[in-house]
């Protein structure tokens, strides 16, 4: 079966329409098609667990709902990219999937729609078994056995003798279960299990590297320790003399299948005679009869064969750096071709020169410094005439009305809408009455107090008229108020004026 299913595209379709982006790329990395994940879509769940936004649980419960699945491609694709974040996501998956109980239950899995199906579910069942091992190893140790420092002042080099017992054995357990995925180089026959067998190998790796400084640490300390101690450690090393032969065989298969050689690290086994010489030091703590064996040549021994194991050590670091080196470039090559890409898309989109009275522009033409257009200002006349606005301020500044202080007391009213008190006694004239100077304000004589119209008191006062835009330049433009204003307002100052003369009497 080859391409996406029906459905892949309805499950994916499904995903969209719940607006659930991690569920829908998950089931695009897991499809029906005989090929392994892709990888932008690794990348992308890769980042999903850098983000602090991203639900883990559910990340993870995606992929375990993918291998309920009946075919052999979409389960094997589904472990295959727990295993891709295991490796390179976050640590936080990895320690969310150690939290667990239990992760993938499918010892008992079978695909019986075909052939190939039959082949690849035993796979499937060794390659759960590897990853479900790999959390409790997390679990056991709160570290990540393909992750810790190595060296000198790594972290198995520097272990004290009662945690380094109990360490190694996890690691055996680990290394136990990724060699017994034991494949050959004619079965590595699909894209699907070859991508498997890829991240296998790289473990695989790193792995035995922990294990290796693992032993190196306990030969160091093996002839100080107690007899219950040497024996665990004489254990141990015979275990690791095994899975040294196992991890062998592996390796050539990864030769086989035409990984570069130069990705291969080199096993130095350690001589025969430093095994003896454990076996002895064991039997002589427990009181038995052994060959005389002095210091000298017991440190001989050792020192030989800690070399032997340190040169294995350091063919791992190669390979290690080797790969780091080359996902680096891998990275600096994808950036230059996005980088590239996105100066061909700047190259299509038109460019916007700027011109001298562009306000972007930082050279040339200078900026106009021309007043905008007020669209709700008032149109003035073409003959000068003045203005609303500058009548009002006008009159603020030479309306002062005055009375005399015992008169009425009432504030006069000013052009800003409100009150003031008056501010000098009125001059009188010889019969007692209040002069106003109505010219000085209106620009215009005042009629006589009898012209006043009772009928129409208020009815002008809020009437003013604009001066026309067709008179003549050296005409005075009309007043706002009209000569009503000024009859009234003198009719009232005089009815005040013969009020007050009727009190004085």
């Amino acid at each position: 079966m080859s391409g996406q299913s029906i459905t892949d595209r309805i499950t994916a379709a499904q995903h969209s329409v719940t607006g659930s982006a991690v569920s829908k790329t998950v089931c695009k990395a897991t499809t029906h098609e005989v090929m392994g994940p892709k990888k932008k879509h690794l990348d992308y769940l890769i980042h999903c667990t850098n983000e602090m936004n991203v639900n883990i649980p559910q990340l993870a419960d995606s992929l375990f709902e993918r291998t309920t699945n009946t075919s052999w491609v979409v389960v094997f694709k589904s472990l295959i990219t727990t295993h891709h974040l295991m490796v390179y996501g976050n640590e936080r998956f990895v320690q969310y999937l150690a939290s667990r109980n239990t992760l993938f239950n499918l010892s008992n899995f079978l695909d019986k729609s075909g052939l190939q199906g039959y082949d690849m579910s035993t796979f499937i069942r060794r390659y759960s078994r590897y990853l479900n091992e790999k959390a409790v190893s997390y679990r056991q140790v709160a570290f990540d056995f393909t992750k810790v420092k190595r060296g000198v002042d790594g972290v198995m080099r520097t272990m004290n003798t009662e945690k380094l017992l109990k360490t190694i054995p996890i690691i055996q357990n680990q290394m136990d279960a990724l060699l017994d995925f034991n494949v050959n180089a004619n079965e590595l026959t699909n894209g699907v299990i070859n991508a498997a067998f890829m991240l296998l190998f790289k473990d695989s790796i790193r792995l035995f590297a922990a294990y290796n400084e693992g032993i190196i640490n306990l030969l160091e300390k093996y002839f100080d320790m107690k007899k219950t101690q040497c024996k665990e450690g004489l254990d141990i090393y015979k275990k690791f003399l095994t899975r040294m032969t196992r991890i062998s065989e592996f390796l050539k298969v990864a030769e086989q299948v035409g990984i570069d050689r130069g990705d291969i690290p080199d096993l130095s086994q350690a001589p025969s005679s430093l095994l003896e010489a454990l076996e002895q030091h064991l039997a002589s703590l427990e009181g038995k009869k052994v060959k005389d064996s002095t210091a000298a040549s017991r440190a001989s021994t050792l020192s030989n064969a800690v070399s032997s194991l340190a040169s294995t050590g350091m063919s791992f670091t190669k390979v290690d750096e080797r790969e780091k080196q080359a996902a680096l470039e891998e990275e600096q090559a994808r950036l230059k071709a996005l980088k590239e890409q996105r100066l061909k898309e700047l190259s299509k989109k038109p460019s916007f020169a700027t011109t001298d009275t562009s306000p972007v522009s930082t050279t040339g033409g200078t900026i106009s410094t021309a007043p905008a257009i007020d669209l709700f200002s008032t149109p003035s006349c073409s003959n000068g005439a003045v203005k609303m606005e500058s009548d009002l301020f006008d009159l603020q500044s030479t309306f002062q009305p005055s009375m005399q202080s015992g008169s009425t007391g009432l504030p006069v009213a000013t052009a800003w809408a409100g009150y003031s008190t008056p501010q000098a006694p009125p001059q009188q004239s010889a019969g007692g009455g209040l002069q106003v100077d109505f010219e000085s304000v209106f620009g215009a004589k005042a009629t006589g107090s009898n012209s006043l119209n009772s009928d129409d008191i208020t009815g002008s006062i809020l009437k003013p008229t604009l001066a026309a835009c067709s008179q003549p330049s050296g005409q005075q433009p009309e007043k706002l108020v009209s000569d009503d204003l000024d009859s009234s307002l003198a009719n009232l100052v005089g009815n005040l004026g013969i009020g007050n003369g009727t009190m004085k009497k």
